[in-house]
């Protein structure tokens, strides 16, 4: 497809800064095939019914950007995906300045470059202990669209994490989860709502720009998830049950659809996924998906475009943008009913 047609005008003030404080106070646009619903995060459970299941992503965001010298020229990199425990794939900035063989001085923490692909490097870190090198070299990695507006300080460690957090190992936060509370999830469990979560570790290459013209032409990066066998044991019954699934994030329902067989069967899993949704795409497992505003032309933007119809979303995102809603990492959420069955979207 062609990926003009993802792209829409979005007023620089509509970039949210800081995320809702409390968190669940966020508004929320709720998208059913008949139109759209002004609510906030406080009404989800009233909007879901008894006998859904929301899953969340229970990756940890580390501070994966890091600043340092190779010899005197300076280096930015920011960490995207582990290999093993002293070794990550990298985004590199000059990246011509990283050469195989070259050693990056990140203020005492030291990285060997072993390899170097475009504007990526692979670092092997000379540290037994990388999670807590990293917890006091690194910084923050907030999206670029946030960076690019005000600089990275204390209170990001906080506001950049979900509720759900328990893995290590994201550079960037699933943040449909950034609006969940206890009062939430509380409120949610008195409704008959169960939750589950999985893993996905966030890649940085979710904020790369689709530079391709057409949809077919993009490759998206790989990032490693697992879904434990009691968890999709769990999450078939909800749905044998007549239950729903309903994906917090784009990063748990990428993930559930990897997982899933051509059934709806959601299978255990563990490793890689690069898929990529765009219309055209039949759902197999997930049913509703919460998740926030996007960016123009972005993967994530024909991610929900295949879930609800082009045309609707363009609808809710500029009814969005007329009405103040806060976009990107730190901003409102949206609710996500999709296109009936028979309806191409």
């Amino acid at each position: 497809m062609d990926v003009t047609l993802f792209d829409f005008n979005l007023p620089k003030d509509r970039i949210a800064l800081r995320p809702a404080s409390p968190r669940d106070s966020a508004r929320l646009l709720v998208v059913r095939p008949d139109g759209h619903e002004d609510k906030a995060i406080p009404d989800l459970p009233s909007c879901l019914l008894p006998g859904d299941c929301v899953v969340g992503n229970d990756t940890r965001v580390i501070p994966a950007r890091l600043f340092g010298l190779r010899g005197e020229a300076k280096v930015e990199v920011t960490l995207h995906k582990r290999l093993d425990d002293t070794c990550w794939i990298a985004f590199a900035r000059p990246a011509k300045k990283c050469r195989p063989g070259d050693v990056i001085n990140f203020n005492g923490l030291k990285a060997l470059v072993i390899a170097r692909n475009g504007g990526e490097v692979t670092l092997r870190f000379d540290s037994n202990d990388l999670d807590g090198a990293l917890a006091v070299h690194g910084v923050m990695p907030l999206p670029p669209y946030i960076a690019a507006l005000r600089p990275v300080d204390g209170q990001d460690k906080d506001d950049y994490q979900t509720i759900f957090n328990r893995r290590p190992g994201a550079v960037a936060a699933p943040t449909a989860g950034l609006h969940f509370t206890d009062k939430v999830l509380k409120a949610l469990e008195a409704r008959g709502i169960s939750s589950e979560t999985l893993t996905l570790h966030v890649g940085a290459g979710t904020f790369l720009p689709v530079k391709a013209d057409n949809t077919d032409d993009h490759k998206m990066h790989s990032e490693w998830g697992e879904i434990s066998e009691k968890t999709a044991e769990r999450l078939n019954a909800v749905r044998a049950s007549g239950g729903r699934i309903v994906a917090v994030g784009t990063t748990s329902l990428r993930l559930l659809e990897s997982a899933a067989d051509e059934r709806g069967i959601i299978h255990p899993f563990s490793g890689d996924t690069d898929i990529f949704i765009t219309p055209g795409y039949r759902f197999r497992a997930v049913d509703v998906l919460l998740t926030n505003f996007h960016l123009p032309k972005s993967t994530l933007f024909m991610l929900v475009s295949a879930f609800c119809g082009l045309e609707r979303m363009q609808a809710a995102y500029a009814h969005a943008i007329e009405n103040e809603y806060r976009f990107y990492s730190y901003g409102d959420a949206s609710l996500l009913f999709p296109s009936p069955a028979d309806e191409s979207p």
